[in-house]
C-alpha cells in the first residue's frame, strides 16, 4: 500500500525528491480509489430508481452492465 511505502521511505534518510515521489504515488492511488467509489455510487443510484419503481427488468439490466464492466 502507498502508506506503507511512504512510511518506509520516511524512516530512511532520503531527499525531498524521493518523498515527493512517494506522496505522488499515494495521491495517484487515492485518485483511483475515488474514481472507483464514484463509479459504485453511480451504480447504486441507477439501481435505486428501478428498485423503487419495482422494475425488475431494469434492475437485472443495470446489474448485468455493472458485472460486465468489472
Amino acid at each position: 500500500m502507498a502508506q506503507d511505502r511512504y512510511r518506509r521511505l520516511r524512516r530512511r534518510p532520503v531527499g525531498v525528491y524521493a518523498r515527493i515521489a512517494a506522496l505522488e504515488e499515494e495521491l495517484q492511488e487515492c485518485r483511483q480509489l475515488n474514481r472507483r467509489i464514484a463509479e459504485l455510487v453511480d451504480v447504486v443510484a441507477e439501481l435505486l430508481v428501478p428498485i423503487a419503481d419495482r422494475d425488475e427488468e431494469r434492475v437485472r439490466e443495470v446489474l448485468a452492465q455493472y458485472r460486465a464492466s468489472i
